[in-house]
């Protein structure tokens, strides 16, 4: 495969499954890391309609690796999101999450080894920022006060220093800007200090200097935090720090394209994925996409 192959795939599994590998190669010899998140040849149906949502989908995610996960609406991003992160399983295919199988493994257990932040998540408004970072530690809404020792305390107070959020230590939650309440929330998941962090769309409803903020709290974790593997979703290539090395790309549930940024995240790629025509430009680390002329 070169650079410019361009990423279409047949009809048959044959043909799909040949471009994922292909794409992945290129990465192959350079990165034997510990596997932290691993999908062979999943898919999922929705079992009232029969619906596929992922179809024969392969991937691995390596410690220390940091992925984008990008796609249209509906594409099935949040599917695998779920599925890496132990609270659904897949139709057919294997999924193994740090070192252990789903479907054989207790679920409840590896989800507390896996940090997840999304502005969906429920927090209460009205706890200080302190106190939904310690919830991280009991993986529950509600703090559980008799389960928090004084280490444990003083650790969440470490986190938020660590991203820049100590002064939101007692500010309620309700009051805090977007971009804090991101901030807050990852600390909260790096709590049971996990292997794998998941993302889902963290920069939702953010204004530029709060994007910025965050972007860089995300590319000092790469930095400090080596063994930490991250996965974002998200719908802007602008959202992606300096530290995303991989990236994937989803089309109605198949993978379009996989592995390192510079070869996926290309103009006839994301053409090809979103279904319009898109400029990719890339500066000091940072992208931009725009959809280019269709002509007229």
């Amino acid at each position: 495969m070169t650079a410019s192959d361009p990423a279409h795939h047949g009809t048959t599994p044959t043909a799909k499954h040949r471009t994922g590998h292909e794409a992945e190669s290129a990465v192959a010899p350079t990165r034997r890391a510990r596997s932290v998140a691993t999908l062979e040849d999943v898919s999922v149906r929705r079992l009232t309609t029969g619906q596929v949502i992922l179809d024969g989908v392969d991937w691995t995610v390596r410690a220390g690796e940091h992925w984008a996960l990008l796609g249209a609406n509906g594409a099935g991003k949040t599917t695998i999101l779920r599925l890496i992160g132990a609270t659904m399983f897949p139709t057919t295919g294997t999924v193994e999450v740090l070192g252990h199988r789903l479907g054989r493994v207790d679920v409840r257990e590896l989800r507390a080894a896996i940090g997840l932040v999304s502005s969906a998540q429920k927090v209460p408004m009205d706890a200080t920022g302190h106190t939904v970072v310690l919830t991280g530690a009991t993986g529950t809404v509600q703090p559980l006060w008799g389960k928090y020792d004084a280490a444990t305390r003083a650790r969440a107070h470490a986190l938020l220093a660590e991203l820049d959020s100590k002064d939101l230590a007692d500010r309620p939650y309700g009051v805090c800007s977007g971009g804090q309440r991101a901030r807050i929330l990852i600390a909260r998941a790096l709590m049971a200090d996990p292997s794998l962090l998941l993302l889902d769309e963290p920069f939702n409803a953010l204004d530029l200097p709060s994007r910025e903020d965050l972007i860089d709290t995300m590319h000092r974790l790469a930095t400090t935090r080596t063994d930490l593997a991250t996965v974002t979703v998200t719908h802007h290539l602008e959202e992606l720090s300096p530290a995303i090395g991989h990236a994937l790309l989803l089309k109605e549930g198949r993978v379009q394209a996989r592995g390192p940024v510079d070869e996926v995240l290309t103009g006839p790629r994301m053409t090809s994925c979103f279904g319009r025509p898109i400029e990719v430009t890339r500066h000091e680390g940072r992208w931009l996409a725009r959809s280019g002329r269709s002509g007229g």
